[in-house]
Parts: C-alpha cells; sequence; structure tokens
C-alpha cells in the first residue's frame, strides 16, 4: 500500500494533462456511458477515485456521489473540484456495511495484489439489489500484446508502470473468483481496436476510430477489450 500511495502521489502532479482530448477523452467518455444509468439518481462510491476526473461527472446526477483513494496527492486535486472524497484502502473502506445503491470502479483493481479482499469489501458496502461495475486490465486484448512490447511507460522522473503491480485477467478467470452471492449480469469492453493510444491524435482517423470504439462496447466484440467492464449484482 505504502509503494502505490508514493505511486500515485507522484503521478498526481501530471495524471490530468492531456486526459481532456483525444485518447483520454474517449476512453473516459465510454466508460461513463457504462456507469451513467447505474448512478443516475443513486447512492454512489467509486473506488480509486484519483483526481475525480469521472466522479465530477458522476455528482451531478446522482442522489449522493463519493470517492476513496489512498492517494493524497490525487485526493487534493479532486477535492479542488468540490468532490466528496475520503482517503483509504480498498481491502479496508471506511463506509458501513449496504451503503451504497452503485459501486464503481475503473483502473484501479488491476493494481490490487489481494483482489479476492477488495471484490469483498466492495460487495459489503454495496446493497441488496444493488450494481457493482468495476474495471480489469484484459490480458485476451491488444492493450495487453501492445503493452508487452512496448514496456513501462515513465509516470515522473523517478517511476514508471513497471513500480505497481499489474494484473492482467481474462472475463472466465474473473468470473470464476466472484462471491457467491454477486451475480455477473453484464460485460462491456472499452480500447478493442486501438493500437496505440496516438493514433487519436490524427486528425482523419480518430473520429472513425472513436466511432468504431463506441460500437463496439457491447457485443461479441467486447470481450476483446483493453478494458473490461464487470456489471455484477449484489444478491440476497
Amino acid at each position: 500500500m505504502h509503494r502505490n500511495r508514493q505511486y500515485y502521489d507522484e503521478f498526481s502532479a501530471s495524471y490530468d494533462r492531456g486526459r481532456d482530448r483525444g485518447y483520454h477523452a474517449l476512453v473516459d467518455e465510454i466508460e461513463f456511458s457504462i456507469i451513467e444509468p447505474y448512478a443516475r439518481g443513486r447512492d454512489v462510491l467509486e473506488l480509486g477515485c484519483g483526481t475525480g476526473l469521472i466522479l465530477q461527472k458522476v455528482a451531478p446526477i446522482a442522489k449522493s456521489a463519493k470517492g476513496i483513494d489512498i492517494s493524497p496527492g490525487m485526493l487534493s486535486r479532486a477535492r479542488s473540484r468540490g468532490l466528496d472524497v475520503h482517503e483509504g484502502n480498498l481491502l479496508e473502506l471506511p463506509f458501513a456495511s449496504e451503503s451504497f445503491d452503485f459501486v464503481y470502479s475503473l483502473k484501479v483493481l488491476a493494481h490490487i495484489e489481494d483482489l479476492d479482499r477488495a471484490l469483498e469489501e466492495a460487495k459489503r458496502v454495496t446493497r441488496v439489489g444493488g450494481t457493482l461495475a468495476l474495471e480489469f486490465y484484459n490480458r485476451a486484448s491488444l492493450r495487453y500484446l501492445v503493452k508487452r512490447l512496448s514496456g513501462p511507460r515513465p509516470i515522473s522522473d523517478r517511476l514508471d508502470e513497471g513500480d505497481i503491480v499489474t494484473r492482467w485477467d481474462r472475463l472466465e478467470e474473473l468470473r470464476a473468483r466472484l462471491p457467491d452471492d454477486l451475480e455477473l449480469v453484464d460485460a462491456r469492453g472499452v480500447r478493442i481496436i486501438t493500437p496505440l493510444a496516438l493514433v487519436h491524435d490524427v486528425p482523419l482517423l480518430a473520429p472513425l476510430l472513436g466511432k468504431a470504439e463506441r460500437r463496439l462496447t457491447q457485443g461479441v466484440f467486447s470481450r476483446f477489450g483493453g478494458f473490461l467492464v464487470v456489471i455484477l449484482r449484489r444478491n440476497a
């Protein structure tokens, strides 16, 4: 946890840079389109809220919206956006059981070593009948291949992506390790055919590729998304 906190504190200085355009803006847009129907009018928690880029979109449509993150640096930026965020880790959530109708997490669970405990905690704070949308990195994807070939990307002068644990899962593996009372009801794919993020900076190519990525989020090709968002229901 200390290593992850240090990593994201350093990353917080540059994390928002360039995320308002191109590839990163497209990914955020698609992710928000997936979680928006479940968040509207409900008590919502974001696990690993970072600087609040997604939470700031969720807050106006939710009944209540909270975020939690391990990094004081990330949280400082989230608070500057006026968001209700708390410091803590995903293995010991500082919330009472069954506090939220909808719990979601994006780009975070791939960096949690004790995934089973994190899933149990996410389930614990979700009300019976509530929904979870949890995103994982997909080993059965073009993004995984590109990452293997390109190696870790620097996030500061001292650190790169290799400085934290990163897990890559397949949909079947995720399904097998779900707690008994979490039911998989849907799975969405994000970044399916994009070879490199920089192609979304090419003026003529970017709109076509973006349109294709939006369409492929659901359907037969969704299981090959670089990011897998699994939609879960907590049953009694």
